[in-house]
C-alpha cells in the first residue's frame, strides 16, 4: 500500500464523468473492516455531473458489493492495456473462493490522503465514490449509485480535462470488455468539423 504516487493528478469533480465517458471496462474496489476487494465490471456510466454520480452494476454473488453495502464507499479505477491480464483474472476470481486473491492476481494497491479505499496501482483514473444507497434498485437490478467524492488521473495519457491516448504510449490505451472474456483497446481519434 506504499506505491509512490507520481504522475497522478487531482481532476475536477465537474469532469470527472470523462473518466468513464468512453465506457471501459474498469476495476472496482472496496474495503470494510480490514478486508480489501477488486473486481473488474463492465457495465458502468456516467449518471450526472453536479454532483458527479455513476451507476455500476455489481451481481450479488460478488465480494466486493457486500463490502460496498456495509463500508457505503467504493472506487472506480479506468484498467490499462497494460494491466489486460490482472483485469481479467480479478474479474474471474472470487475473494470467497480465494482469500489471498488480490496477491495471487497481482494486484498492487495504495491509498490516497483522506480517503479509506484500496486503489489500483497502474490504472490511468481512479473515482472515489459514497454509496448513495437505493435499495431497490440494488435488490431488483444490481444497480448501485455512487456519488464521486474525488477523482485523479494519470497525467500521462489524461490531462487538463481530457484523455490524450493518441500520444500516450498505446500500453495506457484503456481496456473494453466485448464479451467471452474478449478485450479491446480503444481505438484512435478521429477528428470531427465543427
Amino acid at each position: 500500500m506504499n506505491t509512490p504516487i507520481t504522475h497522478i493528478a487531482p481532476v475536477e469533480l465537474a469532469k470527472a464523468y470523462r473518466l468513464i465517458n468512453h465506457g471501459p471496462t474498469v476495476l472496482v474496489s472496496a474495503r470494510h473492516a480490514g478486508m480489501d476487494n477488486v473486481m473488474a465490471a463492465a457495465w458502468v456510466c456516467a449518471l450526472d455531473f453536479a454532483p458527479p454520480k455513476l451507476t455500476v452494476v455489481l451481481d450479488k454473488s460478488t465480494a466486493t458489493r457486500g463490502l460496498i453495502e456495509r463500508s457505503g464507499h467504493f472506487a472506480i479505477q479506468v484498467p490499462t492495456v497494460a494491466q489486460v491480464q490482472l483485469t481479467r483474472d480479478v474479474g474471474s476470481r472470487s475473494l470467497k473462493d480465494d482469500s489471498d486473491k488480490l496477491a495471487h492476481c497481482g494486484v498492487e494497491c495504495f491509498a490516497m490522503p483522506g480517503h479509506d479505499l484500496p486503489l489500483v496501482a497502474g490504472c490511468s483514473a481512479w473515482l472515489a465514490c459514497k454509496l448513495i444507497p437505493e435499495p431497490h434498485n440494488q435488490s431488483a437490478h444490481d444497480l448501485f449509485i455512487g456519488e464521486v467524492v474525488a477523482a485523479w488521473a494519470d497525467t500521462r495519457v489524461f490531462s487538463h480535462g481530457h484523455w490524450h491516448f493518441e500520444d500516450a504510449d498505446p500500453a495506457w490505451r484503456s481496456l473494453h470488455h466485448v464479451a467471452g472474456g474478449q478485450f479491446y483497446a480503444i481505438g484512435e481519434a478521429l477528428p470531427a468539423k465543427d
